[in-house]
């Protein structure tokens, strides 16, 4: 009992942090510009992440999967935090933190569209019914209540958002190969990506020195983002006797997160937006839904 106390706890405290993390978005990209914020971010995370295996005494582990995995590193590196957070950076200049966040969510749904060819499952009706629902919200949101205008407030931005869940969903769909241990893993894409992003920010004229609000930001995303959160959902995974018991606390962060947008930025929160993210997490819960097959005829 005191174990699954300890799940419940780290799991909510990680769920209570990434519900911070679209306000910390919004606020350092006032001061940054997306790739600037994806660098400070990474390398933030960057040294969380040794810290904690610093403190773990498994610094001598990460050399030795560096020199084993480096190539995978790279890659996996390559596409987060890279690619992701830089896409994902672009959705959240181009669009209120409100609509980002919420579109954000349909990655899970991404995820089970592009098991179909990566790891050959096959897509139930469900699935499919899920989805209707799930991007009729991203519609919702999209067009501000009108989606039977298909007139979308900033196309760029929601076309950013949805290609951010292709390579997050993407991401973690190949993780389900990778034989690294967690964190390490974790770790090594950051420490490969950190040369990529660096590399871009120069050839883009964006390395000179920038205003503490935006480094101080970018700390506290990739801390919390990127880094301390990853290992504490890690930790109430480990710890739960029931992996769904923790994962259904992630319906609590785009709530909290709307909450803050509203009071910290002071978004007007949007009846549309309030109606697309209810059919995203609608149609999210109907995947996840278990599934009773009718009993055969005798």
């Amino acid at each position: 009992m005191k174990t699954q106390t300890r799940a419940y706890a780290c799991g909510l405290a990680a769920v209570l942090a990434w519900s911070t993390v679209a306000t910390a978005f919004k606020i350092s990209l006032r001061h940054l510009a997306p790739a600037q914020l994806v660098l400070f971010a990474s390398l933030a995370s960057t040294l969380a992440l040794l810290s904690i295996l610093l403190v773990q005494r498994r610094l001598p582990e990460l050399a030795a999967a560096a020199r084993r995995y480096w190539l995978r590193s790279l890659l996996y590196g390559a596409i987060n935090p890279f690619l992701y957070y830089l896409i994902l950076f672009q959705a959240y200049r181009r669009l209120p933190a409100q609509e980002a966040q919420a579109i954000n969510y349909t990655w899970a749904l991404t995820m089970t569209f592009l098991s179909v060819p990566l790891l050959r499952q096959r897509l139930s009706p469900r699935d499919a019914v899920a989805a209707v629902i799930c991007y009729f919200g991203v519609l919702v949101i999209g067009t501000h209540g009108a989606p039977l205008s298909l007139e979308f407030g900033s196309p760029s931005g929601v076309a950013y958002a949805l290609a951010s869940t292709l390579l997050w969903a993407g991401y973690w769909l190949c993780n389900t190969r990778d034989t690294r241990e967690p964190v390490i893993g974790l770790t090594l894409n950051f420490l490969f990506a950190l040369p990529l992003i660096t590399i871009y920010c120069a050839v883009s004229g964006l390395l000179h020195p920038v205003p503490w609000q935006g480094l101080a930001g970018a700390a506290y995303v990739g801390a919390i983002e990127m880094g301390f959160t990853f290992v504490l959902w890690l930790t109430a995974m480990k710890l739960s006797s029931s992996t769904a018991r923790i994962a259904s606390l992630i319906y609590l962060s785009p709530l909290v997160s709307l909450l803050l947008i509203h009071l910290v930025i002071g978004e007007s929160l949007r009846t549309s937006t309030l109606a697309g993210l209810a059919l995203i997490l609608g149609g999210l819960a109907l995947q996840k839904l278990p599934w009773r097959r009718a009993p055969s005829a005798a």
